[in-house]
């Protein structure tokens, strides 16, 4: 169910209520990565948590998403773009974790094994440009029966490096099942409601983007000037207003 967060924006599973080097605070510049294909990933210790960039980085931004969630199209392809740049100048860190609770609202395990496969391409280090390429796809897969074993196989093999014989048994055996259910109990028991904050979530620096600046993050400007502000001001929510 998807319904209103605040005026400019809304969430699935919400209910009402390029750069050379960044320069820190502490020190000097820090080359950035040459491009999402350079970015470090890993599984995090929490055995859920997907970790994408530098594990240094000033400043940490942990998305939640669920793949078939409409909004997260939206978001990806606005406010997630600023994110995703400073994650390449290593700025930003950007976590995921994986929801799928849109298979029981939509009908089919689609996210189920979109989230599977995504943690399949992250054995292979490809998780940000597979997870780009699902994201894009989403309209169009919804539209022709979903993320079947088939559509993500094929969908894999617009990124260069994915598709072995490793990768497709993952994908079609459902291999990383248990880390499906395991990621779906960790975005459930993020923030106050029982089923969990509605994807996308984001919290920057482990303090949930509150709804009155929720809308901020579609923006690409707005997004961009809400993560700079933190990383000048660390801990305040004020916007600077020009």
């Amino acid at each position: 169910m998807c319904a209103a967060l605040t005026v400019a924006a809304t969430g699935c599973g919400r209910e009402p209520s390029p750069a050379s080097g960044t320069q820190s605070e502490a020190g000097p510049a820090t080359a950035a990565y040459a491009g999402v294909t350079e970015l470090p990933e890993a599984l995090a210790s929490d055995g859920t948590t997907i970790t994408v960039g530098d594990p240094q980085a000033q400043t940490v931004v942990h998305l939640y998403e669920d793949p078939r969630c409409p909004v997260v199209a939206e978001f990806e392809s606005t406010g997630a773009k600023v994110i995703r740049s400073q994650t390449v100048s290593r700025q930003v860190r950007t976590d995921y974790t994986l929801a799928s609770f849109k298979d029981a609202r939509l009908g089919g395990d689609g996210s189920k094994r979109a989230v599977n496969a995504l943690r399949a391409a992250l054995e292979a280090q490809r998780f940000t440009e597979y997870h780009a390429v699902l994201v894009e796809s989403q309209a169009e897969v919804e539209r022709s029966g979903g993320y079947t074993t088939e559509r993500l196989l094929d969908l894999a093999a617009r990124v260069p490096g994915l598709r072995s014989e490793t990768f497709d048994t993952a994908v079609t055996t459902m291999k990383y099942a248990d880390f499906v259910t395991a990621s779906q109990t960790a975005y459930r028991h993020t923030g106050d409601d029982p089923l969990g904050p509605g994807t996308p979530a984001v919290t920057i620096n482990a303090k949930m983007v509150p709804e009155q600046v929720y809308g901020n993050i579609f923006e690409e400007d707005l997004a961009a000037d809400l993560l700079n502000t933190i990383r000048k001001n660390p801990g305040t929510w004020q916007l600077h207003r020009s």
